[in-house]
């Protein structure tokens, strides 16, 4: 029997316009769409196929604001049975560090799993360091960049895929893994599964109520801080060739200036 997490997060829509907000230079969530992350829907498929080849749970575990709750039926509407939302004003602005933390004290709400699996990197920070920090602060082994992922017993092995090569990785349960968006095609969720998830349970909490002290998480708190930030400058006409005879001497000319060659 596997009891899984699957760590979630809603993001603004990559086919949404995403801008930072003017007054503290944080992700304007209200003004883009939000929908759940696509690695994390790969993330999802991968803890059901663990547990339809056996036994086990499978627990959605997401950070964000009120409307995450959109994400999270996502996930149950694949089949996930339940889900623990960690939803606080004080949490906006936070840092890796701290969401982190707060990640690790929600698992201590969970109660007894053996895997954690989340995407190795969310599409609107692209921080990637998440599940490290994670697998650090729970003193577990982290198995990092997956793209295949197999469970035996009490041992997890993982196919890390990066730009050195593919390792082959292995660890005893319970562990951190997080997968890439090679490891399989996450399935569409059902008509019965949509039904089904509005009846699955969804636990609501504070960082209070996860023990965490408000003074260690939020903007004010974080450990970098975005000072100034303007929209990317609109594209402007590059610069063309007239091939008169001599083009390639143009090219190569305007390629030395550029200091290309």
């Amino acid at each position: 029997m596997t009891n899984i997490v699957v760590l979630v997060k809603q993001v603004p829509d990559t086919y949404s316009e995403r801008k930072l907000s003017e007054s503290d230079h944080t992700l304007d969530r209200e003004s883009a769409d939000a929908v759940i992350d696509e690695i994390n829907e790969r993330a999802v498929e991968e803890a059901l196929k663990i547990k339809e080849a056996g036994e086990g749970e499978v627990t959605v575990l997401c950070v964000g604001p009120d409307r995450a709750t959109d994400a999270i039926r996502k996930a149950l509407s694949m089949g996930a049975d339940k889900a623990i939302h960690v939803s606080d004003e004080s949490l906006h602005g936070s840092d890796m560090v701290a969401t982190a933390k707060v990640i690790a004290a929600a698992l201590g709400k969970v109660g007894s799993y053996d895997l954690v699996i989340a995407g190795n990197e969310a599409s609107d920070g692209r921080g990637g360091a998440i599940p490290a920090m994670l697998a650090e602060l729970l003193g577990l082994p982290q198995l990092t960049h997956a793209r295949q992922l197999t469970v035996e017993g009490t041992t997890v092995k993982v196919d890390r895929e990066t730009e050195d090569g593919v390792t082959h990785l292995e660890a005893s349960l319970p562990a951190v893994v997080s997968v890439t968006e090679k490891i399989n095609e996450p399935r569409y969720p059902s008509f019965k599964g949509i039904m089904a998830a509005k009846k699955k349970p969804v636990e609501t909490l504070t960082v209070a109520d996860l023990g965490v002290d408000a003074g260690e998480v939020g903007l004010g708190n974080a450990w970098s801080t975005v000072l100034e930030a303007a929209p990317k400058p609109p594209r402007t006409a590059g610069q063309r060739v007239e091939d008169e005879g001599d083009g390639g001497v143009k090219v190569a000319e305007y390629l030395v200036g550029q200091k290309l060659i």
